[in-house]
């Protein structure tokens, strides 16, 4: 124990000696010292100065700088914006003009139409209207057909007649009907022929202004669709072409679009068709009567001399 104490005394002793100097040596020198450590500027914050004041702004080269380019891409932006707003005012205007156009021609187009519905004025060429050609003609194919029926009944008639006078009459009979059916369809190949004029030249007055085409319909064609076997009318016409448009021309088509409205329209309307269209109507009428009569005449003619040559061949053979 006495080691401890006596080793505690001696790191006691030169412990005091030291604090003993430091504190003489800064009483000494406390006012000698320099200090190294550079000066740092104070720097002024613009949040620290007045922030309204003009000398902070208007005065500062680069605080004007900032200001005039500002100044200068805010009116360029708005020299940009006007020239924008007046291109578009622009479209605006001229897209509202052709809207406007658009109302007062279909307007006036309305007008007109309901007009020509009124007066009905024909100021159209036929020969500017196309027409309907057939291939045959029914009446070449029924001389043709009497020729040679007269050609055989000829050789055979003078035997059937003297063996079976109950068959001659039956024959006279078929023939008799087979030239009025005939007749009737070359009339009725006539009317087509006519009315097919005549529809063409009333829907184009009807048209107009408007924007359309006339189709070329085949009246053969037409003929079998509307199944027009007895007799044939311009309203009849109308109403054939309007059931079955479909298979005598492209009815969907944009061309064909004004055609179609209106041959529906008189389709539906056959006192329409009489009263306003008189002259149109007649003429397939007449066309009708003119080619059956011609047929019928004819027929008959051929089956007189058919007749007077099987009875002089029975007068031969019975002298």
């Amino acid at each position: 124990m006495k080691v401890h104490y006596i080793n505690i005394l001696l790191f006691a002793l030169p412990l005091n000696i030291l604090v003993t100097l430091y504190n003489v040596y800064n009483q000494r020198n406390h006012k000698s010292t320099t200090h190294h450590t550079p000066k740092i500027p104070i720097t002024r914050l613009l949040c620290e100065c007045e922030l309204y004041s003009p000398a902070n702004y208007d005065n500062d080269p680069q605080m004007k700088e900032v200001m005039d380019n500002f100044n200068k891409q805010t009116q360029q932006r708005f020299h940009e914006y006007d020239d924008r707003m007046v291109e578009k005012r622009m479209q605006c205007k001229d897209q509202c003009d052709k809207e406007i156009q658009k109302i007062i021609l279909k307007d006036k187009l309305e007008k007109e139409l309901m007009d020509k519905f009124a007066t009905l004025h024909t100021n159209i060429q036929s020969d500017s209207i196309p027409t309907c050609i057939c291939e045959k003609s029914l009446a070449d194919k029924t001389e043709k057909f009497c020729l040679n029926c007269g050609k055989n009944i000829g050789a055979i008639a003078p035997w059937w007649g003297l063996v079976c006078g109950a068959g001659y009459a039956g024959w006279t009979n078929y023939f008799a009907t087979t030239v009025v059916k005939m007749a009737t369809d070359a009339g009725i190949a006539e009317g087509i022929k006519v009315g097919l004029v005549n529809v063409a030249k009333v829907v184009k007055e009807l048209i107009g202004p408007l924007k359309g085409q006339i189709p070329a319909i085949n009246g053969k064609k037409l003929i079998t669709l509307g199944k027009l076997t007895d007799g044939v009318t311009f309203s009849d016409i109308f109403k054939a072409i309007d059931s079955n448009a479909s298979g005598l021309y492209d009815h969907t088509s944009k061309d064909y679009y004004n055609f179609s409205h209106f041959v529906q329209k008189l389709s539906k309307s056959s006192g329409l068709i009489t009263t306003d269209y008189p002259t149109e109507a007649a003429e397939v009428v007449t066309a009708f009567d003119s080619a059956k009569a011609g047929v019928l005449a004819d027929g008959a003619s051929k089956t007189s001399i058919l007749t007077a040559g099987i009875t002089a061949s029975v007068v031969a053979i019975i002298v």
